[in-house]
């Protein structure tokens, strides 16, 4: 029944966060979307123009964290998370804020990122539009490959990267090459 209820972000984010998590009894989440689960939010609206009262489960799905409480209900896992959203920088402050975590303590930490197309009303906002998209990442100490993670202010009138950030990282993932990245608040760097 949950899943009939659950929007493609939350579909999308749940299984590869279960996927990668598979065979550990807990595990920390760091929860990354850029823009949420942003046709509920839309539909809310569209009920609050129409006079009609808001769906209760549409509010409770909507919510940015709403993901990250499912995955630990679904698990039975009463481990801490995080959700976090940062503009076009989502992906970078989600692999930061996991890093961070990690160095607090020993056990893994589980990032999970994805992003949806926005809704048509909202798609002429989009800083870089782009396809939906999912990552998940387990930080653990020891692990066989590692990458270093670097931001720093942009530089003052630095040109932003054409693609999005998610992009820029899937494709360092894949090649195994260092990689850059640039947005309007920082410069971010990966090898």
């Amino acid at each position: 029944m949950l899943r009939r209820r659950l929007g493609p972000l939350a579909k999308t984010l749940l299984h590869v966060a279960n996927e990668c998590a598979a065979g550990l009894s807990g595990v920390r989440l760091v929860l990354a979307s850029q823009h949420g689960e942003l046709s509920y939010t839309l539909a809310m609206l569209r009920s609050l123009a129409a006079g009609e009262p808001v769906s209760p489960t549409l509010f409770s799905l909507s919510v940015h964290n709403a993901p990250a409480g499912i995955f630990s209900i679904l698990r039975g896992d009463r481990t801490a998370s995080s959700a976090l959203a940062a503009g076009e920088e989502t992906l970078g402050h989600a692999l930061l804020e996991a890093s961070c975590q990690l160095d607090d303590g020993a056990e893994p930490v589980l990032m999970a990122y994805a992003d949806t197309a926005l809704p048509e009303e909202y798609r002429n906002y989009a800083e870089r539009p782009g396809p939906r998209r999912a990552l998940a990442v387990l930080l653990a100490h020891g692990a066989a490959r590692t990458t270093t993670l670097e931001a720093a202010a942009a530089a003052h009138g630095a040109s932003a990267s054409a693609e999005p950030q998610a992009d820029a990282f899937f494709r360092h993932l894949a090649d195994e090459q260092p990689g850059d990245w640039t947005g309007a608040q920082r410069a971010w760097s990966w090898h």
